[in-house]
C-alpha cells in the first residue's frame, strides 16, 4: 500500500474529505478506447469513495459509466485520433467533459432501430444529465461537458 494511494488507504471520514476529485485522461482513439475511457471512469469511483468516505450509489455509476462510454465511443466515432477526458466529482455533482478534435458538434436524429446506424447515444446523455454544454477551445475541436447528479 503506498501513502497517499486513495484507492489502499483506508476511508475518510466525511468532514476530513476533499471538496473535489478530479482526473484527466487522453487517448489515442484506437479500438478499445471506449473501454479503457469507461474503465477509467469506474476507477475514478472507487477513488472518489476511498477519498472521501462516501458510497457511489448504483444508479449514479451507471449514468457516469454510460455517459463516458457514449461521448467517448462517438468521439472515436466522428473524430478520429485523440480525445481527452475529464472527470470531476464534488458532493451532489459530477462533471463529465470529453475533447476531440473534430469542430462538428453532435446532432440528434431518429435511432435506427433496423439498419443499426445507431442514434441512441445522444439522446441518452441528453435524458441522463441535469446540463449539457459544448464549447469550442481556441486550439480547435470542441469539448462537450454534462453534468450529472452524484452521491
Amino acid at each position: 500500500m503506498r501513502a497517499g494511494d486513495p484507492l489502499t488507504e483506508r476511508p475518510r471520514p466525511p468532514g476530513d474529505a476533499p471538496e473535489t476529485v478530479e482526473l484527466t485522461e487522453t487517448f489515442d482513439g484506437r479500438p478499445g478506447t471506449t473501454a479503457l475511457a469507461r474503465n477509467a471512469a469506474a476507477m475514478f469511483v472507487r477513488t472518489v469513495e476511498g477519498a472521501t468516505g462516501r458510497r457511489a450509489d448504483a444508479a449514479g455509476t451507471d449514468a457516469l459509466l454510460l455517459v463516458v462510454s457514449e461521448l467517448v465511443a462517438n468521439a472515436c466515432r466522428h473524430a478520429p485520433g485523440p480525445c481527452s477526458l475529464r472527470l470531476g466529482w464534488r458532493p451532489g455533482r459530477l462533471e463529465v467533459a470529453v475533447a476531440d478534435a473534430c469542430e462538428a458538434e453532435p446532432a440528434g436524429r431518429r435511432p435506427d432501430l433496423v439498419a443499426g446506424t445507431g442514434g441512441f447515444g445522444w439522446p441518452l446523455v441528453s435524458r441522463l444529465a441535469e446540463s449539457v454544454r459544448i464549447s469550442h477551445p481556441a486550439e480547435g475541436g470542441k469539448c462537450i461537458q454534462v453534468s450529472l447528479p452524484a452521491w
